[in-house]
């Protein structure tokens, strides 16, 4: 199995080790909260398929968990970090148009950077899929994650439009959270209706599908008719009980050193817990879409997962928990069995709701 196949993590190894070369403290410091890191005994299952073993034995290689990132303020180890993990995933991004038979073209909607994908023999039937991409809200972009909105065109036979937001530390959460909404307004003026419009977001990126949803049905715009979540990163705090008993057992993902500091530089002063940064603290008893939400038991996002599946059950809207076997954070962008069950369950959830509209 080729490098690309893996989980965008992989991409970011030599990088995180470049931005941070000249910075022993935030690594040694990163260290000494989580000493543990570097060893950790990851299990792998029998009951994944034989090529997910695969996978999570070359991510156990790895380490991608290891590295700390550069502190917020320091956008030049930050631009360098962005710019090679973008260099490192263009023979992924290019794959995953060609494995999934789309075109690719970029555009504007609304002032913010758009790729808008289509499915090759793509018919035009009104509706249209938004996705927002993860990676910590500082890292990707519409073109480095091409591995899952390209699957996710093709599975659903639908227009996509990935929106490319300017990541943090270079824009902060009420930027990029009106990035967002700046495209819905721009699809609208278009001529698609809310029930026109799905949307998907996976890891940072279903944090800000949520927070999106939230913003436009609490300015009066409606909201989207259906939204599927993958690992959706909606509390920004180490809370949740996987957030600590799976810790060890995460083989992409480390909070201290990783995600705070990635958190930080998203919230830009706020605290992590605030409402705003961290959407899982909102109200939802005024409304949301119909939403599947899917996640791994080996990463420790599952209690996020589970947590906002139950906050959305308990306000009375319509949720669906789909958890997978011995999958980690965004399983979804690999090249393996359990993603095309995963993806095509997705797929399924998106055109059915679309469907009754």
């Amino acid at each position: 199995m080729q490098k690309w196949n893996l989980n965008l993590f992989l991409v970011l190894l030599l990088f995180f080790g470049l931005a941070c070369a000249n910075q022993p403290q935030v690594a040694d410091q990163a260290a000494d909260n989580e000493p543990q890191a570097a060893d950790r005994d990851i299990f792998v299952p029998s009951t994944i398929s034989s090529e997910a073993r695969q996978v999570l034995n070359q991510l156990i290689l790895a380490k991608p968990y290891t590295r700390a990132a550069p502190p917020a303020s320091d956008l030049e180890n930050w631009r360098k970090l962005h710019d090679g993990a973008e260099e490192g995933s263009k023979g992924g991004s290019e794959d995953a148009v060609a494995r999934n038979n789309v075109t690719v073209a970029e555009a504007n909607l609304g002032g913010v950077p758009i790729l808008d994908i289509r499915p090759d023999n793509w018919t035009d039937n009104g509706k249209v899929l938004v996705y927002t991409h993860g990676g910590a809200y500082t890292l990707f972009s519409a073109r480095s994650t091409l591995p899952s909105s390209a699957k996710m065109s093709r599975a659903t036979g639908m227009r996509t439009i990935s929106v490319n937001y300017t990541t943090a530390p270079f824009a902060h959460w009420e930027e990029i959270q009106e990035q967002a909404i700046s495209v819905f307004e721009a699809l609208l003026a278009e001529g698609y209706t809310m029930n026109d419009i799905a949307l998907y977001g996976d890891s940072a990126g279903g944090g800000l599908a949520t927070s999106t949803v939230l913003n436009l049905r609490d300015r009066g715009m409606g909201m989207p008719a259906v939204v599927v979540l993958w690992s959706p990163w909606v509390d920004l705090t180490n809370a949740g009980d996987t957030a600590h008993t799976l810790k060890d057992a995460d083989p992409t993902l480390s909070y201290v050193g990783l995600l705070d500091v990635s958190a930080q530089a998203f919230a830009d002063g706020l605290d992590l817990s605030d409402p705003r940064v961290s959407p899982i603290n909102r109200d939802f008893s005024k409304g949301f879409p119909p939403t599947l939400i899917q996640a791994g038991t080996k990463e420790i996002f599952l209690s996020t997962a589970v947590r906002l599946y139950q906050t959305l059950e308990a306000a009375g809207q319509e949720a669906k928990l789909d958890v997978y076997e011995g999958m980690w954070h965004i399983f979804q962008q690999t090249q393996i069995p359990e993603t095309e069950v995963a993806v095509g369950k997705s797929a399924a959830f998106i055109n059915m709701h679309l469907a009754s509209r």
